[in-house]
This record gives C-alpha cells, structure tokens and sequence, in this order.
C-alpha cells in the first residue's frame, strides 16, 4: 500500500452510478500522471476487503505553491488522504432479496441485518404476518388462517429467543394475537423498512455472472401497476412456508357430486355452512379445526379418515400447558435412551386416559410419534356429544353424498371440505435450481440445495417440527446469516449429501408414509444440531457448575427458545432471567386484575413426584460428569 504521505490529498469524494469523483488539491509542481499512477495502486490494494466502482473521474486542481501552504499541506492534508479514500471507499453490504414478510421472512430480515447483510424483502400482499394475518378473500398462493384459529402451541415455547410475548397474552393465543406480537417484533427490530409491499415474485434466475459470483436475477411484478422489475442480488432466502399451495386429490366420480368440494386454504368463516352435513377428509390439525369449528352450526359433520390420528391436548398435566410440560430436554433424552416402543407405550397410555382411541374410533396402526402431533381440546365432547362422528375413508362420490370405505350405504351430505394438506411449491424456481419430487426437497439442514456451486440461495421455514415452529425458523435464519456473511462454510457436496441421506431415512422409517410427514424434525434436535455450529446451543456441562439455578431450569424445565442466546453471536443480556421467570408470564394470563402471582414456599415433605423423579434421573449424570472431568483415574 502507499504510504498516505505520498499521495494528495482528495475532497469532496463520493459515490454516484457513473462511478467515484474525486477532487485532488496538490501543489503547482505535482506531476498529475504521478499522482494519479500512485492513487491507482493504493485503491487496488483496497480490492481484497473493499468494492468500488471501476470509473475514477479525476479532477486536477492547481494551487500557488508558497512555503506556508506547502508545510500545511505535509503536515495536515496528506495524512488526511487514506482516512478520506478509506471512508469513501466504503464496503458495499451484500443484497440479499427475501421473499415473504411472514414471520420467516421477517425473522431472516432481522438476523441478516445483525450480520451486517442488507435484505430487501418482497411481499405479495400489502400487509405482514403470512399465514397468521387473517383476510377473508380467497387468494391463490397466499397462506391463511380461520377466523377462529388459536395457536397449537404454548407462547413460551414459541416465543422469538430475544423477546417473550408479554406477559398478559394468553398461553394459546388467538391469530389476531399472534399477529400482533410479529408486527411488534417487526416494528422493534426496524425490518419493516426493508419490506417492498405489493411486490409478487416472478423469476429467481442465476445471474449472468452466477458461475463466478453466486448471484441471482430476482423478478417481480407490481401487483398495484402490473410493472416487472428486475433486479441483481448477492443471495437469495426463500421464506414463503409451507401452507401456499392446497393438495387436493379427486376421488372416484367426484364429477357427480352436485354438492361443493373445497379445500381449508379457502375456510375462513363457518357462515355459510348453518344446517349443512358435511364431510371433513382429514384428521391433521386443520381437519381438526375444522370439523369442531363446523360442527356449532352444521347440522352434522363427518370426520372422515383413513388411518386415524393421536390426539393431543393443549391443557396438560394440572392445567398447564401441555408442551411446555412434556417438551424438556430431560424427557427428550429419555426419550433417547429408552427404546422407542417403550416411550410410544408411555406416551399412548397416557393419552387415552384421557379419551380412549379406540373407542372413538380414531386409533391408528402407527404409533404416537410417528405422526407429526394433532392437537385438539374439543374433538371428544363433539363427539360425545354426537355432532361431529368418524368415518372411514371416501371409497367414491355420488350425486348426492359420498360412500364410505367399510360401508355400502350412500351418506348424503351437502358440502365436502378437504383438510388434505399442502403441496411443496415454488413456482418462480425452474427445476434444475430445486426440483421437488413427491413432496420431497432434498436440502442440506433442511435450509440448503446441495448441488449448487455457491451457497446463496437458502430455503427457510421449510420444515415441520415437532414443537413450534417460530424458534426453529428463527434458528434457521441465525445459521443462514452466519453462512451468507462469510463467518460460516458449508461442508464438501458430499458430505451434505450424506447428511439429507441420513435425515430422509430416518423419516422413513419413524414416520407414517405419507406427503404431510417429509419436513419432520425433532424440536430440540434440530435447533441444538444448528445452535452448536454458530456457538449458540447451550453448554450444560459448564452451567452445571457455574450457574445449578439455570442448569436446573433448561434440563429440567420446558425447552424455552431464551437458552440460544446465552452464548453465541448476539447473545441477549436477559436471556438468563427470561428463563428462570417463565412461570410469572405462564400464571399472568390465569390471574384476575390486582391480584399477582406468588410462589409458594414447599417444603422436602411436599416436593412433586415429579421433582423426585428428575432428581433420580439428574443424579447419576451429574455423578459420570464428575468421575469423567474431575477425577484421577
């Protein structure tokens, strides 16, 4: 590099599109060709850590030398010049375009921003949220939910790891809740600014450069004026979800049926359906929804099912959350320890004590974790109550109703709704960048192609876990950040390729085979398996010893998405308290104005049975702990 007191110094330097313009004082005996040969080396040092652009208009100014002046300009201007050069010469972000501004889209505006990435994220709609945004308009290739729905899963659990629902949100929350608290999230993080509105994605095609630099030509039609708009990007987050596009079989002679067949996705209200029979076809959670939300004004509802489903609950054990009692890391590795059909036989006995699946003509073959969970509080006394009933699967339409399988009576009904789930799609990718064959995307992490040569396309939310489903996508996006700025490599081709291998295979074989369970990952298994490679997943061996009270909280207690920013990149100072305090922000809800929640002091003679078994369970880890790291042998 040249010295910066061999070189003039530059004013008034900037940057516009012609390129960067420079106005350099220098003396009446400067050679210009010298000082210019001089500013081109120094600037082509920069090429490793700085882009520029490649044009450099150069304007000579010519100034009376006297002795004064040139003593001035050794002393003061010269040294000015590589702080000048270096601040205008400024490191150019990379672009990153995200499609979609759902909680994804805007989770990977967030990171990416914490990473130092400059995301431009493109929605369709004129609004945020993604499928938690209600709208009653039926509109193709964007996800809703009912005017009813509650979430499935507790809002500790689901909670973004730097910030907790506040405290009075109920523990199941309603979507115009839910809705809410991204908006907040959004509006605090400053992404909202990064969302173009109206924005539907056409293309996404490697740029003309793609082999050499890994970028992506990104096309857009303004939904408001029709105009296409094109534009170069250094990475691309694809973060439309997986509830876009319905899967809608046909079944025998469905073309005879005068009555109406149509799909959840369109399901918004239960107007409309008042003394109506209907069938629901499917028993995942939106065949759930909607047989029970159905059933309050149809005059009878039919649940129909090939093979049945487990049902869980939202209410658990003493009326506290049901995943935040059973999803703990201690339980997680029993559940590893022990042998799978043991836990499923666990796990089954207690869930029909509270209603009996074969009873209720709902038990399936497979057993309890072999499905991605269904959760419902209400189906029993719907169907107690008789206005929801069980069905086999549909055998064949016919011009009034449908034939059941095992039966040869026609059922006459008016309305037939499939809660058949959803089709992996992505239109605006050509196959040979992602092809998706039977529902099935081979992706490495459930994030990346592996047959691309640079790692700059990233496919977020696409995953199915068996948790909630925020803190996994808000993971993912840490990992993606980390990767797309240059702190993180990918593995060889080959070892990605081993890794999807050995993930599809252990889908196939624990779960049932079928479209809805081809994006299964285990809640804490997967954000532990990406929090350990960006430093975030929590060292429980060192809490052990430097902090019991928290190391009791995180094994023992729910798997609260709070533990990942501990440590790591942009750890959160009150991650540690948000842990230890959950419960205040659990019983807040449940309490009536005025009154606050207070802990009862328990003495040994009153400890839980539950508190005893995690303490049998926790002592003999602690004990191989000790003998392995803090004895001599």
């Amino acid at each position: 590099m040249v010295p910066s007191c061999l070189l003039p110094t530059m004013q008034g330097s900037c940057f516009n599109e012609s390129g960067l313009g420079l106005e350099i004082l220098c003396d009446s005996k400067t050679n210009s060709t010298d000082y210019l040969n001089m500013l081109s080396e120094h600037i082509s040092s920069l090429q490793g850590s700085f882009s520029y652009p490649k044009k450099l208009a150069l304007s000579m100014v010519t100034i009376p030398r006297s002795t004064e002046h040139n003593s001035f300009s050794q002393l003061i201007l010269l040294p000015l010049l590589t702080a000048t050069c270096e601040a205008s010469i400024m490191p150019v972000c990379k672009r990153v375009a995200v499609i979609g501004a759902g909680p994804c889209g805007l989770g990977t505006v967030k990171n990416f921003k914490d990473e130092g990435l400059e995301p431009v994220c493109f929605e369709r709609t004129g609004h945020l949220g993604g499928l938690w945004r209600y709208h009653d308009e039926d509109m193709d290739g964007v996800a809703s939910v009912m005017k009813t729905t509650i979430i499935n899963t507790s809002k500790e659990l689901g909670a973004c790891s730097e910030c907790p629902p506040p405290a009075e949100y109920p523990n199941y929350m309603h979507h115009t809740l839910m809705y809410q608290y991204i908006k907040f999230l959004a509006e605090k993080s400053d992404s909202v600014r990064h969302v173009k509105f109206h924005h539907e994605t056409k293309s996404i095609e490697k740029a003309d450069d793609y082999e050499k630099t890994g970028r992506w030509k990104v096309t857009c039609k303004n939904t408001q004026t029709g105009e296409l708009v094109s534009d170069i990007f250094d990475c691309v987050c694809v973060c439309i979800g997986h509830h876009v596009y319905p899967n809608e079989p046909v079944f025998p002679r469905q073309e005879e049926f005068e009555g109406k067949v149509m799909h959840t996705h369109s399901l918004k209200k239960v107007d409309g359906f008042e003394d109506l029979r209907v069938v629901v076809v499917g028993v995942g959670n939106s065949g759930m929804d909607a047989a029970v939300e159905l059933s309050a004004v149809a005059k009878k509802v039919y649940l129909s099912s090939r093979r049945g489903a487990w049902v869980l609950p939202r209410v658990g054990p003493r009326g506290h959350p049901f995943d935040a009692v059973f999803v703990r890391r201690y339980l997680h590795l029993m559940q590893h320890l022990l042998p799978y059909n043991l836990v499923c036989y666990v796990s089954e006995k207690q869930i029909n004590e509270r209603f009996n699946h074969d009873l209720y003509n709902l038990k399936p073959k497979h057993r309890i974790w072999s499905q991605h969970p269904t959760v419902s509080d209400t189906l029993p006394i719907k169907l107690l109550s008789g206005t929801v009933v069980t069905r086999g699967g549909i055998k064949h339409f016919t011009k009034k109703g449908v034939v059941f399988e095992g039966e040869q009576e026609e059922t006459e009904v008016d309305v037939v709704v499939l809660a058949t789930g959803y089709k992996i799609k992505f239109p605006f990718l050509a196959d040979d960048i992602l092809q998706v064959v039977d529902n099935k995307v081979r992706l490495y992490k459930f994030i990346y192609p592996p047959d691309l040569p640079h790692p700059t396309l990233a496919i977020l939310g696409l995953v199915q876990p068996s948790g909630p489903g925020f803190p996994v996508g808000e993971m993912q996006c840490r990992w993606t950040a980390r990767i797309m700025s240059g702190k993180m490599d990918l593995p060889s081709k080959e070892e990605m390729n081993a890794d999807i291998d050995k993930k599809l295979e252990f889908i196939r074989k624990r779960f049932v085979d079928s479209p809805r369970h081809t994006l299964q990952v285990d809640f804490i298994s997967y954000q532990d398996e990406l929090g350990e490679q960006i430093g975030a997943k929590p060292n429980l061996l060192k809490l052990a010893f430097t902090d019991p009270k928290l190391f009791w909280a995180i094994f023992t207690g729910p798997s609260l998405p709070y533990q990942y920013r501990l440590q790591g990149p942009h750890p959160w100072p009150g991650a540690r308290d948000a842990i230890l305090t959950y419960k205040e922000r659990v019983v807040t809800p449940l309490q009536r104005p005025g009154q606050k929640y207070g802990r009862r002091n328990r003495g040994l003679l009153s400890l839980s049975t539950g508190f005893l078994i995690k303490l049998l369970f926790i002592l003999p880890i602690l004990w191989l702990f000790y003998s392995l790291f803090f004895t001599n042998v």
